[in-house]
């Protein structure tokens, strides 16, 4: 009977040292978890402080990023209205060198209708428009390229000429332009102005 009661008692021992040890590793294990709160709690408030500095870098990286594109957009529409203003002078004076050549004829003309207007010599009134003249053509086709299309005894052809009359002629083994009504103009070698003319057909 003594031995069952102690051994009875030996079980209640190892049952109580038992509980003990639970009740030891789990206020051990309670501790741990605690110490991991606080570190945890400091790795969040660091990884807090990073995010922060990195959203304010990216912040300013956005602003700056922001006022270069605002920089660049005000750029590129000076550029533009720029290059409107200079084609637009492109235009408008392009054709300022002509003029200005063309001026010294108008001054010609000046002198030659004052002389008819003073009563001059109807012949020199003459020579000397026909001598403006050839200087005008001369001048355009010395430096503008324009020149006139020739009429005088040539073949009919009809990329040059423009066929106003016609007459039959059968001395002719072709078709031979025999009169110029209007005069044709090339510029550069195109044809801008065909030479109205009157023709002979065989």
């Amino acid at each position: 009977m003594k031995k069952n009661e102690k051994h009875f008692n030996d079980k209640k021992i190892n049952e109580k040292s038992e509980i003990k040890s639970e009740y030891i590793d789990s206020e051990d294990a309670n501790r741990d978890e605690e110490i991991d709160t606080d570190n945890i709690s400091e790795e969040i408030i660091d990884e807090s402080d990073k995010l922060k500095e990195e959203n304010e870098s990216l912040t300013e990286q956005v602003k700056d990023l922001k006022d270069k594109m605002l920089r660049l957009q005000a750029d590129t529409d000076n550029y533009r209205k720029r290059m409107l203003r200079e084609k637009e002078d492109a235009v408008n004076f392009a054709n300022e060198k002509i003029i200005l050549e063309l001026l010294s004829f108008i001054d010609n003309m000046d002198r030659a209708i004052n002389a008819a207007q003073n009563g001059g010599d109807i012949n020199s009134l003459t020579d000397g428009v026909k001598l403006i003249k050839e200087q005008l053509l001369n001048t355009l086709n010395k430096n503008w390229g324009l020149e006139k299309i020739l009429t005088d005894n040539v073949e009919f052809n009809p990329d040059e000429h423009e066929a106003c009359m016609a007459e039959t002629n059968s001395d002719l083994e072709k078709e031979m332009v025999v009169s110029e009504l209007q005069t044709g103009y090339k510029l550069h070698g195109r044809v801008i102005r065909p030479a109205k003319v009157k023709i002979a057909k065989p």
